[in-house]
């Protein structure tokens, strides 16, 4: 295969994939003389906007090109023309010890949805163990949730198939390059994800089709010899001499296992506590807290497309900021939803947070981000492991009650909030988390060293996206989970201090998202199955 870069193409142009490839297909004909009958296929490899000149915003592609005499065009030397490199999943070989019992998974969010994935197609039909309910359960209760104010712990947006990432932007791009990305890409795929995550630039699926195709993933792990038991909490581990054992699942059912690969999310506080009572090595992590904040989507889109802001090609704009403020904290933009709306994503009874969340199309009214800062262990104020979560917990339960013990949200217009008034009525943007909101000082919530680094933020944010810091932006609070507040320790077989115990994703400290905790679960399954022969 040939990769053709850095391939520029108007909007008009590329409409529809097929009006797409035909174009494509042109440019390199005429541009790198490839003869018509020697271009036996064209795939894209890569797909993004250009917006940086409001005045020309167009979209640049990297293409893959199946060609006759290949080495002919490869010796040309032609500026952004090279050979593919191969982009095929190399499995581990398998080991030779025996497995007793298969393999436990806890968790079957990414991390435990693609470790569960590649084991079960390697044969070695593992079990896991979900604490919530199937995606389906997860919908009605979450939906009754927001009708209702009805709190249920046991099925939260956090809990149950597919993780926090089901009630999300299903976003899935990564700072990292992994050829297990291909994997997790071309899975989603042959579920029913859309096939355009392949190559965009920054792929997503979206909450309404992520639902269906977690589910088509489950179904291929138990056709294949797996298990996959819901409503199944692991509330102990039995641990001899350093050797895990088995766990116990709901206070009363023992499953013996030796080996047992650890996904439960950054929000399993109670599992947190667990393996600290029994000697597993903890860290405390540095993290970051804040806010939502909710623009028109039509102004980001003005804002960052120009005249081009209605093409129907472009779909739905999106940013990604940062700022280093005189404090020496630094402010970002994190989880920006396009199109989307904020959403309560609380785990226990008497707080409140916030995250945020997008359709396939994204098409609501209001777009939404993440407005946050940085946090580092010195700001817990104790050395205990789970210093954090008591610091997490300490700012969602002020929120509750700020905001009327009814999980109400408290929120600022982003005009109060830089003038230090409490917001008296909505302006143009309506706020879209549910239940319910009650205007609330920021500053009530949050210590100065949080509220200062924001307001600095949103005026340099402004200066970059015209409007962000416009007067009538909803500020929703709280957002404490963008990552978690520990790192579970481990070696580089990826085992805790207690063998057979694999912590895995980003509830243990080693991922950032749905892809790179997906890959960190390909990466352990991989472990185990370099280690161990198949059951």
């Amino acid at each position: 295969m040939i990769r053709i870069t850095d391939i520029k193409l108007e909007l008009n142009k590329a409409l529809n994939i097929d009006s797409e490839k035909m174009n494509l297909r042109k440019y390199v004909i005429e541009n790198y003389r490839i003869k018509d009958y020697d271009l036996l296929s064209l795939s894209i490899y890569k797909k993004a906007i250009d917006a940086r000149k409001k005045d020309h915003v167009h979209f640049v592609y990297s293409v893959d090109l199946l060609v006759n005499h290949e080495n002919i065009y490869l010796d040309k030397k032609l500026k952004g023309l090279s050979e593919a490199p191969i982009l095929t999943y190399q499995e581990v070989e398998s080991g030779n010890e025996k497995l007793t019992y298969p393999p436990l998974i806890i968790g079957f969010g990414p991390s435990g949805i693609f470790a569960a994935l590649l084991l079960a197609r390697r044969g070695y039909k593992p079990i896991v163990l979900e604490r919530g309910y199937d995606v389906e359960k997860r919908s009605l209760n979450v939906d009754h949730f927001y009708e209702t104010g009805e709190y249920n712990e046991g099925s939260t947006i956090l809990f149950g198939e597919g993780g926090a990432g089901t009630f999300s932007d299903g976003k899935l791009t990564t700072l990292i390059s992994d050829l297990r990305c291909r994997l997790v890409l071309e899975s989603l795929v042959n579920a029913g994800a859309q096939p355009e995550i392949l190559y965009v630039n920054k792929p997503h699926v979206g909450t309404d089709v992520l639902r269906v195709v977690i589910k088509k993933i489950r179904e291929e792990i138990i056709s294949l010899g797996g298990q996959v038991l819901f409503n199944s909490k692991v509330t102990h581990f039995v641990i001899k001499d350093d050797q895990l054992q088995g766990v116990i699942v709901n206070d009363k059912d023992e499953i013996k296992t030796n080996v047992c690969l650890m996904g439960i999310g950054h929000s399993a506080r109670d599992t947190f506590e667990v393996l600290n009572k029994q000697k597993v090595e903890i860290i405390q992590k540095a993290f970051s807290i804040g806010v939502r904040i909710e623009h028109p989507q039509k102004m980001i889109n003005e804002a960052q497309y120009g005249k081009y802001a209605t093409a129907p090609n472009l779909g739905a704009a999106d940013y990604k900021l940062s700022y280093h403020a005189s404090n020496h904290r630094t402010a970002y933009t994190f989880c920006m939803c396009p199109g989307g709306w904020v959403m309560c994503a609380t785990s226990e009874e008497g707080g409140v947070v916030t995250n945020g969340m997008s359709e396939s199309k994204r098409d609501y009214e209001n777009a939404n981000a993440a407005l946050l800062v940085n946090v580092n262990p010195e700001d817990f104020g104790s050395s205990d492991p789970l210093a954090g979560v008591e610091f997490q917990r300490a700012y969602e339960r002020k929120a509750y009650k700020l905001g009327g013990s009814n999980y109400h949200a408290p929120i600022q217009l982003v005009g109060d909030f830089l003038n230090d008034k409490l917001s008296s009525k909505l302006g143009v943007v309506t706020p879209s988390y549910r239940p319910g909101y009650q205007f609330v000082k920021m500053t009530d919530i949050f210590p100065r060293y949080i509220t200062d680094t924001m307001k600095e933020a949103l005026l340099n944010f402004n200066q970059k996206i015209k409007g962000f810091s416009m007067h009538d932006a909803i500020l929703t609070g709280v957002e404490t989970r963008s990552s978690s507040p520990i790192r579970i320790m481990r070696n580089e077989d990826h085992q805790s201090n207690i063998s057979g115990l694999y912590p895995m994703g980003e509830g243990a400290g080693y991922a950032g998202g749905i892809m790179s905790s997906a890959v960190d679960g390909i990466k352990t399954a991989e472990k185990v199955i370099a280690r161990y022969r198949n059951v």
